[in-house]
């Protein structure tokens, strides 16, 4: 999780703020229901940009959290992408702020070293519709996958009847308010 930062989602504008916030801690959720190991860095936390989001942090208060001083690019921040290498993972999932950079850049730079790259464009944000748009037809282009934080949870998932299956169908109704109530007290119950 990328620059996720109060400062920089204050200027998101191509979801509303309550979708953005509401697709990001879906995407935290995962991270913990599904016990991913997470990365959550933040550029300059004491700047203009802010610090993290709370509810990131709350939702994740395991994930190793680093600050970069200045890395526009936080694959340029050895301590971030040795990190990420020190997983040992061939697939990463990437969300931040803002997409155009904090999400293209180190995508771009993690596919080249040869990692399967998944954007989660949803839980992810920018100035703008049109910049997003941009932003995911260039990593597309580039073959980094673009996704949406419920397919990734799919994915995840695979069968209700996984022993995920409640904890993901509470994520499930607090992220789909309109299908909510009804997944969760049908998958609670199994």
């Amino acid at each position: 999780m990328i620059d996720h930062q109060t400062g920089l989602s204050n200027g998101v504008n191509d979801q509303t703020q309550a979708e953005f916030k509401t697709n990001v801690c879906a995407l935290a959720d995962l991270g913990r229901v599904f016990n991913l190991p997470t990365i959550i860095t933040a550029s300059d936390p004491t700047g203009p940009n802010g610090p993290l989001m709370p509810e990131v942090l709350q939702r994740l208060p395991h994930a190793q959290v680093i600050h970069r001083p200045g890395e526009v690019n936080a694959w340029d921040n050895p301590e971030f992408a040795a990190a990420v290498r020190a997983l040992g993972k061939k697939q990463l999932i990437i969300a931040g702020v803002s997409t155009e950079v904090c999400v293209a850049f180190p995508a771009l730079a993690a596919q080249a070293e040869g990692f399967e790259v998944y954007a989660v464009i949803d839980s992810s944000s920018t100035w703008s519709k049109t910049v997003q748009d941009v932003a995911v037809a260039r990593m597309a282009q580039a073959g980094i996958i673009p996704m949406a934080w419920v397919a990734v949870a799919g994915e995840l998932l695979r069968d209700w009847r996984h022993e995920a299956g409640a904890a993901m169908a509470k994520v499930m109704g607090e992220g789909l308010p309109f299908y909510g109530n009804t997944i969760v007290s049908h998958y609670a119950k199994k």
